[in-house]
């Protein structure tokens, strides 16, 4: 399927896109993927397939429909599992499944498409891609992204030729544990270019082009767009009662859209927009959780951190990323919370945050990913 346009004459670049659908983040790198690649004049023939779409229903339900049950109703059940198979033991039972379950779907997929690479955007699809690629003598790039900022033991992927990692540190903990130097690559998470647009924009202009007040403090909360956020109800309970009024930015895309007060918060239940962008730009804090892509998207754009019941395991990992470079800030008490923000928001504290964030920011990171692409594959 190719994406129209004009690009000189350039030889099509056949491709196959993984993303899997638990988060949106995994499905937005692979977006800002595509869009690096036509901005350098790369004509993509691309499809872009969910690996959990692969799955039979029994295998969904142990796999999707398990995790989305963890994260809203037993936190802990994820934790022990994230721990559990984080270990260096040649053998994986989980590792060894993810060869050969949903093989038919990738398969019929490569068959299809005939790619040059193959880029995931989550670790399950490599291993699968590689089981397909051996018993069908394709060959192609097969190539993962990495989407949080430490490398659980799944991410270290033999069967890849090539991990893209979001920080030197993710890179020397895979070295570590033994993946190959010669495939791993510092890029970054890779982001939608809008964000590199929006660094050093007028956030009182944003914030009135958006309908928010520009003389009150503006939090956005990162989590709960569907219902995974088992502590978003007592962390807008702890906004709504921080002494001052704020505004808080509630993005969720299967919520209506409207404003209501609690306590002192003002919050807008934005729905479905496109305009997060310039909403985190506008944005004093992001407050919440700290997934891989909300956290590359706020250092991208120098807007600190306070993160507060994260997922356990891969956010917690992330959430101590941002507190040991100074750029945000992990409360693990409700009873602290309301102090965190307070202390956020402080002028000099919230100066000295941003300047951390935007320190750890890789705006063009999906550039990044497409030239490293792009060198390997011998296109540059």
């Amino acid at each position: 399927m190719s994406e129209p346009g004009a690009c000189g004459g350039a030889r099509p670049l056949p491709s196959l896109f993984v993303t899997a659908s638990i988060g949106s983040g995994h499905h937005q790198v692979q977006l800002a993927v595509k869009e690096a690649l036509r901005a350098r004049g790369v004509l993509t023939e691309a499809r872009e397939s969910d690996v959990t779409a692969y799955l039979k229903p029994s295998e969904r339900w142990w796999t999707v429909d398990l995790y989305a049950f963890e994260l809203r109703h037993a936190p802990w059940l994820y934790a022990w599992f994230y721990r559990a198979t984080d270990h260096d033991r040649p053998f994986s039972l989980i590792g060894s499944f993810c060869r050969w379950v949903g093989l038919r779907g990738m398969q019929r997929d490569l068959a299809e498409t005939q790619p040059e690479v193959v880029v995931s955007s989550y670790w399950s699809s490599v291993p699968l891609a590689e089981t397909a690629r051996r018993r069908s003598g394709q060959q192609f790039l097969n190539a993962l992204i990495v989407t949080d900022y430490r490398a659980h033991r799944h991410w270290i992927r033999p069967e890849a030729d090539l991990i893209m990692v979001a920080a030197q540190e993710t890179a020397e903990q895979m070295l570590a544990r033994g993946a190959d130097p010669a495939k791993v690559v510092v890029t970054g998470i890779p982001i939608s270019a809008r964000f590199a647009g929006l660094i050093g924009a007028d956030q009182t202009d944003l914030r009135r082009r958006h309908g928010l007040r520009p003389d009150l403090p503006l939090l956005l909360v990162s989590g709960g767009g569907k219902g995974d956020y088992h502590a978003l109800h007592e962390l807008l309970a702890e906004l709504g009662n921080l002494g001052r009024p704020v505004q808080v930015l509630l993005p969720a895309g299967t919520q209506k859209r409207g404003e209501e007060q609690l306590g002192g918060a003002t919050i807008h239940h934005l729905g479905y927009t496109t305009d997060f962008p310039e909403l985190l730009a506008a944005s004093d804090l992001v407050v919440g959780k700290a997934g891989g892509l909300t956290v590359t998207e706020a250092t991208a754009l120098g807007v600190p951190v306070v993160v507060y019941a994260p997922i356990p395991g891969q956010e917690e990992h992330n959430a101590e990323f941002l507190e040991r470079h100074g750029a945000g800030v992990w409360v693990r008490d409700r009873r602290a919370l309301g102090g965190a923000v307070m202390r956020a928001l402080d002028p000099q504290e919230h100066a000295a945050m941003s300047r951390a964030a935007r320190a750890l920011g890789v705006p063009d990171a999906a550039d990044r990913v497409a030239r490293t692409l792009l060198e390997r594959l011998g296109r540059l």
